[in-house]
């Protein structure tokens, strides 16, 4: 065990308390185990520190080996973005799913399932759920990830999932404040604007995070969103207006402020991550996440740095960097009395209803998230070795490209000798060229975003009537083919699910 530095001042070890960074590698790196000795008091796990739920096991405890109560974040929404089951896609599916069902105790169950299985693993912050009212569906970065765009549908499922986190030790970030529905920029890449006047927020954005607070979130997460209406001139994260004015005195918020990710491209292209850092928690946020993208000891050190230098400057005030390391150290206090609970009712054999060990409680939900449109003829099922065509758009970055989506391969499972292609133009004739006589089964992810896809979508129907279209993005386009599954998300358990009604063995 790493011994603390007795030279390590109190200012120091603050600034390492609020920062939330990331690594490289399936085990923790010699200079981080360094620095949560020194003080670090947070880690943030993503795909690429994951292969196993045995092997996460053993890397929390190895985290947990420098210092009991460091806190182990995760970014596991489920349905399209996993971090627990980034090479295979998850069992569960998304937000979207779970509000087309509308069923709150479905989402609690879902929720309590997933928190079960990260504190199983030693993970005790989840950044999620997602709170975002959808209410613009041509946004580029939220989509599924959204409950809907009703804001009390949102509210009521905000409020099962952060109670079916919490209720297993986990605790819950509730994203992204005060809303990233109605934008059409994907923050990774640039700065959204949201232009609605202070009525609309508080009628929209504004009902789920109310909600999420009122039931006791343990963390919110900022967004790098600029709402002119509340500050024309910084983005939520690094506003006081927002962060403070808000979310702590109007929303009466009092646990712990996450920023989303500092090198996003909305904060760090204008501010830098050093200077947006130290604003942010001017603002009044408590942590820094850091790490998607830079996951390095440097990062971390250049930030640590900013902040030590901001206080004594003046830039900073002390007693705020102090207030926000409190929160952290108070949510890990939280987190590691939880975990002492769990072990107990382990060694205890107490295992509550639902939540044993291969709930299938995912599987539900995405089979009666499905929703099955019959085209104007009788439909046939599939029941010979189709062809897929998959219509492939870019990943948005949280989501990213290395989570299979699709129904290949669970069809695959049911038809063997099933056939796959994916196409990423508006040209049909080498997919019918490929397909042959085959049945053709065309997946689409958002087709009422992309006009190339629409186009190609309309021929190979027209080409072949009989083809069965799975639309696993946002239900928008008006249903086509001689079947339409609309699954609600990409989730492995939603492509199961879709592969079921396909060969007319489910919905």
């Amino acid at each position: 065990m790493t011994t603390l530095l007795h030279g390590t001042d109190t200012l120091t070890r603050d600034a390492l308390t609020v920062l939330q960074p990331g690594f490289v590698g399936t085990t923790a790196p010699d200079w981080l185990l360094r620095r949560i000795g020194e003080g670090l008091s947070s880690v943030g796990l993503f795909g690429r520190n994951i292969v196993s739920p045995e092997q996460l096991t053993a890397l929390t405890a190895q985290l947990r080996a420098e210092r009991d109560d460091v806190l182990v974040a995760i970014d596991e929404e489920g349905g399209d973005v996993t971090r627990l089951e980034v090479k295979q896609g998850s069992s569960f599916p998304g937000n979207y799913a779970l509000g087309s069902v509308d069923d709150v105790e479905l989402t609690r169950a879902v929720a309590r399932e997933l928190g079960r299985r990260l504190a199983a693993c030693g993970v005790d912050l989840n950044w999620a759920p997602s709170a975002d009212v959808n209410s613009n569906a041509e946004n580029p970065v939220i989509g599924v990830r959204s409950f809907g765009p009703d804001p009390d549908l949102v509210a009521r499922h905000t409020v099962a999932y952060v109670d079916g986190l919490q209720g297993v030790g986990v605790a819950a970030c509730t994203k992204h404040f005060p809303g990233h529905g109605d934008t059409n920029v994907d923050s990774h890449d640039a700065l959204p604007r949201i232009d609605v006047d202070l009525a609309t927020l508080h009628a929209r954005e504004l009902v789920p995070f109310r909600a999420a607070v009122a039931a006791g979130t343990k963390a919110v997460m900022s967004a790098h969103i600029l709402l002119s209406a509340l500050d024309p001139h910084r983005p939520a994260t690094l506003s006081p207006q927002i962060l403070t004015g808000l979310l702590r005195q109007e929303l009466g918020f009092e646990g712990l402020i996450v920023t989303d990710g500092m090198e996003m491209q909305a904060v760090a292209a204008t501010y830098g991550i050093e200077r947006g850092s130290v604003l942010a928690i001017a603002a009044g946020a408590d942590a820094i996440c850091v790490g998607g993208g830079l996951c390095d000891e440097d990062t971390v050190l250049q930030l640590r740095d900013a902040l030590v230098n901001a206080v004594r400057t003046g830039e900073l005030p002390e007693e705020r960097l102090a207030d926000a390391a409190a929160r952290v150290r108070a949510l890990a206090t939280w987190t590691q009395a939880h975990r002492a609970r769990g072990a107990e009712s382990v060694s205890g054999a107490a295992v509550q209803e639902g939540t044993a060990p291969g709930a299938d409680i995912g599987l539900v939900a995405a089979r009666r998230a499905l929703k099955v449109t019959r085209g104007p003829g009788s439909y046939t099922p599939v029941d010979s070795a189709p062809f897929v065509a998959s219509f492939t758009p870019v990943a948005n970055f949280a989501v990213g490209d290395e989570t299979p989506w699709g129904i290949a391969a669970e069809l695959e499972r049911l038809l063997p000798g099933t056939e796959t292609g994916s196409y990423a133009d508006s040209s049909v004739d080498a997919l019918l060229a490929a397909a042959g006589e085959r049945r053709i089964v065309a997946v689409v992810r958002d087709l009422h975003r992309h006009v190339w896809m629409t186009e190609a979508l309309d021929a190979l129907v027209a080409a072949r009537p009989d083809t069965v279209v799975v639309e696993m993005g946002l239900n928008e386009a008006e249903p086509r083919g001689a079947l339409h599954i609309a699954t609600h998300g990409a989730a492995r358990v939603c492509g199961r699910a879709a592969a079921e009604a396909v060969v007319g063995t489910g919905a």
